[in-house]
C-alpha cells in the first residue's frame, strides 16, 4: 500500500484503478472501477474465510485499513463498481457513492454454441467457496443421466483431493469428471460450446463473475444459488438459468429439469445472449464511462 502511494503517475491525464489496493495511487484526475475489497479484513470478517484471529491486533489493522481506503477512494473524481453487491459494501464500510459498470470478457467473440449435450460444466477455480462440492453431492439426488464437468486448479491441492472423496462418497464417479489443472481458453471455448450448462454457485461473489459471462456468449444457462451474491444481477430464475437454494437437493432438481426440458434450456441460452446485451455489458458501453 505504501509502495503505491509512492507511485508518480503524474504526467498522464488520467489514472484508472481496478484491483485493490491500486486506488491508493495519488492523482488530480484519478477514477476508481472497484471490483473488491481485501475481503476478510471487510465483509468475510465474521465467516469461516478469516483464517486469523479475532484479536485486538487484527482489529486495528482492519480500522486502519478501512480508514486509509475510505480517505483514498474519496481522492476519486468518479467511482465505478462492478455490481451491485460491490456499491453497497462501499456504501456501508466506505461511506462512498458509485455507479455500477459491468465488465465485458475479453474477446467474447470468441463464444460460441455448437449444441448442447449432457453435461453440466463448471469452469472455475477448485476453492472451499466457490463450492464445486455441492453440485457433487446434488449429482447423486438427481433422477436423470444429467453429468457433470468439473475443471480448474486452486491455490492447494487440499480441496481438490476433498472433491474426489466426495466424488467416492456419493457413488458418482461414473457421472463426474474433474481436473484439476490448468484449463486453456481453448478448452473453455469448447466445453462451453457443447455443454448442456454451465454452473456457477460460489459465496456471496463480488460480481457475476467471469464463468456465468463466458456461459452467456455461448448461449447456455447458468445454474446458481440464491445465495452467490452479485451472480444473481445477471441470472434470471428461469430465464437465462436456474436458482436454486444452496443445498444438494434443490441443485439437484434444477439439474434434473435442465437435462428434461432441453426445450426450455435451450431458450433459456439464447436469453442468456441477450441479457448481456439488455444490461449493456460491452466494451463501448465501459470506454465511454470510464472516457466520459
Amino acid at each position: 500500500m505504501m509502495a503505491l502511494r509512492w507511485v508518480d503517475l503524474q504526467a498522464a491525464d488520467r489514472v484508472i484503478c481496478f484491483r485493490p489496493q491500486a486506488h491508493l495511487i495519488p492523482h488530480p484526475h484519478k477514477i476508481l472501477w472497484f471490483i473488491h475489497h481485501i475481503r476478510t479484513f471487510y465483509d468475510l470478517w465474521d465467516t469461516p474465510y478469516r483464517d486469523f484471529p479475532d484479536d485486538a491486533k487484527n482489529r486495528a489493522i482492519r480500522q486502519s485499513l478501512m480508514e486509509v481506503d475510505t480517505l483514498a477512494m474519496g481522492e476519486a473524481k468518479t467511482v465505478f463498481s462492478n455490481s451491485k453487491v460491490v456499491s453497497q459494501r462501499l456504501k456501508t464500510y466506505n461511506g462512498i457513492d458509485s455507479e455500477v459498470l459491468y465488465p465485458p470478457v475479453f474477446q467474447p467473440e470468441r463464444f460460441f454454441c455448437a449444441g448442447y449435450n449432457d453435461e453440466i460444466v463448471y469452469i472455475c477455480r477448485l476453492e472451499h467457496y466457490k463450492r464445486q462440492h455441492l453440485l457433487i453431492e446434488a449429482l447423486s439426488y438427481t433422477t436423470t443421466p444429467v453429468r457433470l464437468r468439473i475443471l480448474g486448479t486452486g491455490a492447494s491441492p487440499d480441496y481438490g483431493n476433498a472433491l474426489r472423496q466426495t466424488i467416492e462418497s456419493c457413488n458418482v464417479a461414473d457421472r463426474v469428471t474433474l481436473e484439476d489443472r490448468w484449463i486453456s481458453e481453448e478448452e473453455k471455448v469448447e466445453h462451453l460450446s457443447q455443454c448442456l450448462a454451465a454452473a456457477y454457485l460460489p459465496v456471496d461473489e463480488d460480481s457475476y463473475g467471469y464463468p456465468s459471462l463466458e456461459a452467456s456468449h455461448a448461449q447456455k444457462p447458468i445454474l446458481t444459488t440464491s445465495d452467490s451474491g452479485g451472480v444473481l444481477e445477471l441470472v434470471l430464475d428461469g430465464h437465462n438459468g436456474y436458482v436454486a437454494e444452496p443445498t444438494p437437493e434443490s441443485l439437484a432438481n434444477a439439474m434434473d429439469k435442465l437435462y428434461r426440458d432441453k426445450n426450455v434450456t435451450q431458450t433459456m441460452g439464447r436469453n442468456a445472449s441477450q441479457r448481456l446485451v439488455d444490461l449493456k455489458i460491452s466494451w463501448a458501453q465501459v470506454l465511454e464511462r470510464l472516457l466520459a
